[in-house]
């Protein structure tokens, strides 16, 4: 039997000598094993150990410095994760999956789905369920997650030595867009949480990934997994990624695992864009704050000290489309002539539009300001300013919500306090208001000048935007 134990020694002593060659290590240890089986040794202990496996085959400690910030432009999904998952399609069905019968049952599962989720109606995740979910979801949560990490680069909130816990974690969407985002020397021991079908999919997905991704599945549901149970270091990262809607109390269990997050740490919670559910995670995302010592890190930053949003929380962000992946176009090219129901790209989902939270427990927040009304109304306050003109400081929530070319663009803005929801209508774009349609989600912008209404068919409170209004980015601090 190999001598674990002077492997991890011999490994010790060399980490912060140099490179640690299994080649070497070989030499030193009784009865010279093999360097293939050094290496996989040292593969297996190199999380207890911190250490990432370089392209040579040998192994340094992992980066103490956090990973660094990087904008995404996510235009596909990976051709190496897409065949991969159209070898689960063709294991299921054989290489014609996506005609007759088993193309059929794909379309009709996922039509069904659809329309569970849309009712709010429970889902339940079998063989077919799971392939179906992947054919129309693996895409878009690959590329979401990717940008919404990029909150936590920009301040240098992610490490290279990752402990990560996806909650329901599907079939792998959210963990394959993880891996892409960080370095390829970066140490990530996740875990992936998901009771259902899905994590037999989720499995080979899983194998797509690098020598320093270490996966775990639990194949628990989320209400009965005690994330404490390690006696080791919290959670650095904790992912719901459309999930919240699926929980029978979602707040409540978003709140255990926000418990189990380090100090440092952050939760990370996803949600599709549509009323339901993008609405459902802000409410849990509310109830979390109320109940635990946990911060809104973004989007919806709260700007006034001792203030909390209870309008209607209906937003979220809209990214490029993707290419169609070849396994969408097959089944939706497929769908019979004598499908009465079907219109071309009924089965495509290309869309990367998601609703998202980001909570953490040491107060950080991306936005660092503290809003005074010596400056600015307070949205809470705005009853009181209508039909006047004040100044203002809001995050921009949307991008624009108009779906006319003659209507005025409209943009969702809160600062945290608003009890009903704010809209920015920009009636008359000039060079000293355009940094309202030029901001990003998520931006955090000033308003001098605006013109405070009441809409009636929305019941909404807008901020006219005009020619007598300036719009700037926000100066941090204040």
């Amino acid at each position: 039997m190999t001598d674990r134990d002077a492997i991890r020694n011999n490994a010790k002593y060399l980490q912060n000598v140099r490179p640690i060659d299994p080649e070497e290590i070989c030499e030193y240890v009784d009865g010279h094993p093999h360097p293939a089986v050094v290496k996989r040794i040292l593969h297996e202990e190199a999380l207890d150990l911190g250490l990432v496996q370089q392209p040579d085959g040998t192994f340094v400690p992992v980066s103490e410095a956090p990973v660094d910030h990087r904008r995404v432009d996510v235009d596909r999904f990976p051709v190496r994760y897409a065949r991969a998952f159209e070898d689960e399609l063709v294991a299921a069905h054989g290489p014609d999956w996506h005609r007759g019968d088993s193309g059929d049952a794909l379309r009709e599962t996922i039509r069904r789905m659809k329309d569970d989720y849309y009712h709010q109606r429970d889902v339940t995740y079998d063989e077919q369920a799971a392939l179906a979910y992947g054919c129309y979801h693996l895409p878009d949560f690959y590329a979401a997650i990717q940008y919404v990490l990029g909150d936590l680069t920009e301040k240098d909130l992610l490490d290279h030595d990752l402990r990560v816990l996806d909650v329901g974690a599907g079939v792998g969407g959210p963990a394959l867009g993880l891996h892409d985002y960080l370095p390829n020397d970066a140490l990530v021991d996740y875990h992936a949480l998901e009771p259902s079908a899905n994590a037999d999919v989720l499995e080979s997905m899983l194998d797509e990934t690098g020598d320093n991704f270490h996966t775990t599945i639990h194949r628990e549901r989320a209400e009965y997994f005690d994330p404490r149970t390690d006696e080791g270091r919290d959670w650095d990262l904790v992912v719901f990624a459309n999930v919240l809607n699926e929980l029978a109390d979602p707040a409540t269990v978003m709140e255990t695992y926000t418990n189990a997050v380090a100090d440092d740490g952050a939760l990370l919670a996803l949600a599709p864009a549509d009323r339901n559910t993008a609405t459902g995670l802000r409410t849990a995302e509310r109830a979390v704050v109320e109940s635990t010592n946990a911060t809104v890190y973004s989007p919806t930053v709260r700007l006034w000290p001792g203030h909390e949003p209870s309008d209607c929380g209906w937003t979220f962000d809209v990214k490029p489309d993707l290419d169609v992946p070849d396994f969408q176009r097959r089944l939706d090219d497929a769908t019979p002539e004598t499908d009465a129901d079907h219109a071309p790209g009924e089965f495509v989902n290309v869309d990367v539009q998601y609703a998202y939270s980001i909570l953490r427990r040491d107060t950080t927040r991306r936005l660092d300001v503290t809003a005074t009304t010596n400056k600015y109304a307070r949205m809470a306050d705005t009853e009181t300013h209508v039909p006047n003109r004040i100044k203002a400081i809001a995050v921009k929530l949307s991008h624009d919500l108009t779906d006319r070319d003659d209507a005025n663009p409209l943009y969702k803005v809160g600062d945290g306090s608003q009890t009903i929801d704010h809209y920015a209508v920009l009636t008359n774009e000039t060079a000293l208001n355009d940094g309202l349609r030029r901001a990003d989600y998520g931006d955090l912008l000033t308003f001098d000048g605006a013109l405070a209404l009441w809409n009636d068919d929305e019941e909404a409170y807008n901020l006219v935007v005009d020619e007598h209004t300036t719009v700037d980015h926000a100066p941090a601090p204040l």
